[in-house]
């Protein structure tokens, strides 16, 4: 089963490769990944794929909460969201067959980006079953390059579902058992204790 994930993170240098290499050491499958800026700058929203069971998920959602640079983790599973996608798609086009391709793209509602004499370069966004029913349409033109963005989410509905960065940081710092106090001005340091000295061993005394 396929389940998307949604997790605002620190828009810091290294993030997504500790996040990559987590989901790589304990062996998950991801299916698609992206990542981009909110409407926040100093966070970044990462959407992915995750193919497994509901066991699966839950250690996918657990081991990222774990994370410090992590603000929140949302599972989309069950609930009401707006899926998107992208993708470019250069098929083999003969001059006779461009009609059927500019028909096929009034009905999708996509758009023609580059022509030449033999192929026809498009563009396409929507949900998975529409970016696939479109590809088995093309397919019998024949396909020579095709580049696929991952998926692309948000809730339907409240605004604090939706985004919501600074909201979750400051309730995840709220969570966070509080620092232990600094020692009050002037007070001594405890020293820490003396490291045990080597016992010494009686020698044997010689016999004369």
């Amino acid at each position: 089963m396929r389940h998307s994930i949604s997790a605002l993170v620190e828009n810091r240098p290294g993030v997504l490769a500790k996040i990559a290499a987590l989901v790589r050491a304990r062996g998950y499958n991801i299916d698609s990944l992206s990542v981009g800026e909110t409407d926040d700058p100093t966070t970044s929203r990462m959407t992915f794929a995750v193919i497994g069971d509901d066991r699966v998920l839950e250690q996918v959602t657990k081991h990222l909460n774990r994370l410090i640079d992590v603000i929140k983790v949302l599972d989309f599973t069950g609930r009401d969201y707006v899926e998107r996608q992208l993708v470019l798609v250069k098929v083999s086009c003969l001059p006779g067959q461009r009609g059927q391709i500019i028909e096929l793209m009034d009905i999708f509602r996509g758009r023609i980006c580059d022509l030449s004499p033999a192929s026809v370069t498009i563009e396409v966004t929507g949900d998975e079953k529409k970016v696939e029913a479109l590809l088995e349409l093309l397919r019998p033109y024949g396909i020579k390059e095709m580049a696929r963005t991952g998926i692309v989410a948000l809730l339907r509905g409240d605004m604090k579902d939706r985004n919501g960065g600074r909201a979750a940081r400051a309730k995840k710092e709220e969570e966070a058992p509080p620092p232990p106090p600094p020692p009050p001005r002037g007070a001594a340091r405890p020293r820490p204790p003396p490291p045990p000295r080597a016992r010494r061993t009686p020698s044997t005394p010689r016999l004369s």
